[in-house]
């Protein structure tokens, strides 16, 4: 998956590998991938599929004609959209893992159950709700009681990093709070997010239902989540949201953008992850 992830346009932000499926979180770089020449683009695409009879031409340097070399970067094109689109990624990636799993088990046929599940993540509030959505996989399954036993999680690799003040060079940084100018990134500080985690974990761990530890992560108020909602958040999110996840008025803007009329879940992101009206 990572190494994968080094050859398109996109940054993982989060990934749960658990015992028969896994959950990523994906940055989608566009600004990388406009900034590719052509070689580059040849290149990468190389390192998935043979290419063209051009582009095999191309890259071992031998002269293409003004249309061959039109051709080419036409394709390339094509290329460089693949390499920026979660699907092709997503297809990249599970035929790998379907091959290597058919090979360990000498058969053929079908690996995977059906169609990965795909959900746009529009603001803040979503975003963190899904990246602790997905790294506390292994403790909501009871295979871990602590983020940092949590193997085979980028929540622990980001632990383990973060004990010699570090960020994992293969995982989109976090960036720190929203500002301007803002580098490219996750726009939490570290340990704000890692804390706020540590505390999810914690008392999905303990079962807890009512009274919640007064000790709340500070960013549960920049983001004005409500507590409550926040650990539903941690224990329901892929199953309470379609494709659009955000405040409702994210919804509906990105809806609007899409020519969509509804989409499915808006409820839920007006309850859940919209701020509380002003007072």
């Amino acid at each position: 998956m990572l190494a994968l992830a080094q050859v398109f346009a996109l940054d993982v932000c989060a990934y749960a590998v658990m015992s028969n499926h896994y959950h990523v979180v994906l940055h989608i770089n566009q600004a990388r991938a406009a900034g590719w020449d052509l070689r580059e683009v040849v290149e990468r695409w190389h390192q998935l599929c043979k290419g063209s009879a051009l582009s095999q031409r191309f890259a071992r340097n031998e002269t293409l004609d003004a249309a061959e070399l039109d051709r080419l970067t036409e394709v390339a094109e094509v290329w460089r959209a693949r390499l920026m689109n979660i699907s092709w990624f997503m297809r990249m990636l599970n035929e790998s893992i379907a091959r290597e799993a058919n090979r360990e088990d000498q058969c053929t046929g079908r690996f995977w159950e059906g169609r990965f599940k795909s959900q746009a993540l529009l603001d803040e509030r979503a975003l963190a709700a899904c990246l602790a959505y997905v790294d506390l996989n292994p403790i909501r399954a009871n295979m871990a009681e602590t983020p940092e036993a949590s193997d085979h999680t980028s929540i622990q690799w980001r632990i383990s990093a973060a004990k010699d003040g570090q960020q994992p060079e293969q995982l989109f940084p976090f960036a720190g709070n929203p500002r301007k100018p803002m580098s490219a990134g996750l726009p939490f500080r570290p340990q704000d997010y890692l804390e706020l985690v540590a505390w999810s974990g914690r008392i999905l761990r303990e079962g807890k239902r009512g009274a919640i530890d007064e000790q709340l992560p500070p960013i549960l108020d920049r983001l004005q989540i409500d507590p409550q909602h926040w650990l539903y958040l941690n224990k329901n999110f892929e199953s309470r949201f379609s494709s659009l996840v955000g405040t409702a008025h994210s919804v509906r803007a990105a809806c609007e953008r899409l020519g969509k009329r509804w989409s499915h879940g808006i409820r839920d992101c007006e309850r859940y992850l919209s701020p509380p009206p002003a007072s």
